[in-house]
């Protein structure tokens, strides 16, 4: 997201996040795959007391930099979200209120001991918003396809149509995908299908407690695709039953 944030971030992601994890000051909040710390940043100046963490070092070097102003009020780890024992080391005095993961469910590889670590550092009723590419619209070897129609007509006001062609959505699959379509990197992704995220949530002592899916506003000369109809990323609030 470099130094701030980007449109994807900004208009799909942040809102909805904000508006599944309503964070509020004095709450303690475990930020997993914190990146860069942008977000982890953001819930500090609202008085959030964060715990953040990445599996890359390197990353958190970045997050301690560019929240250098804040790290009275955010401590950055380094940490495998795949090894339940190593999470739950990050387990503070107190059981967090909540917990966020921004973008970050679809580039691990195991997420079973994440949610269950999760559970485990959550006080009774505390929630955990995450998100990820939509996974029933972002599967593997997902087309985007843009039609024009070959006439125009007073009576003919969507004569482009904007869809996607989806493909092997209910196998859980490991494929490459352009990260940003700026720099042209690929990445890993581990698709999973809805059924089998939810799954894991309960099975790890969640209930699905809320769900957003965000698109991209329409503009009315749109000539090329966006996600304006079809939302890119799903994100989820489960909350931790009580027993």
């Amino acid at each position: 997201m470099g130094e701030t944030d980007n449109r994807y971030h900004r208009e799909i992601i942040r809102p909805a996040t904000l508006k599944l994890l309503n964070p509020q000051s004095g709450e303690q909040i475990h930020d997993v795959a914190c990146g860069n710390g942008n977000f982890s940043r953001f819930m500090s100046r609202s008085g959030v007391k964060v715990t953040a963490l990445d599996y890359s070092s390197k990353m958190i070097e970045f997050a301690k930099e560019r929240c250098k102003e804040q790290l009275d009020m955010i401590d950055f780890h380094v940490a495998d979200a795949t090894k339940f024992d190593e999470l739950i080391k990050l387990k503070a005095d107190k059981p967090f209120d909540k917990a966020v993961s921004n973008m970050a469910v679809m580039d691990i590889v195991d997420v079973e001991p994440l949610f269950r670590a999760v559970n485990d550092m959550l006080a009774p009723g505390g929630i955990f918003v995450f998100s990820g590419v939509h996974p029933c619209f972002q599967t593997p070897n997902m087309l985007k396809i843009i039609e024009l129609s070959d006439y125009t007509c007073d009576t003919c006001d969507n004569y482009l149509r904007l869809r996607i062609q989806t493909y092997e959505y209910i196998q859980p699959k490991m494929h490459e995908v352009t990260a940003l379509s700026q720099n042209g990197k690929r990445v890993l992704h581990f698709h999973r299908p809805l059924s089998m995220i939810m799954d894991i949530c309960f099975k790890s002592g969640f209930v699905l407690d809320g769900m957003e899916e965000p698109v991209f506003a329409k503009p009315d000369n749109a000539v090329e695709f966006d996600w304006y109809e079809i939302p890119p990323s799903i994100i989820l609030r489960i909350k931790k039953l009580i027993r």
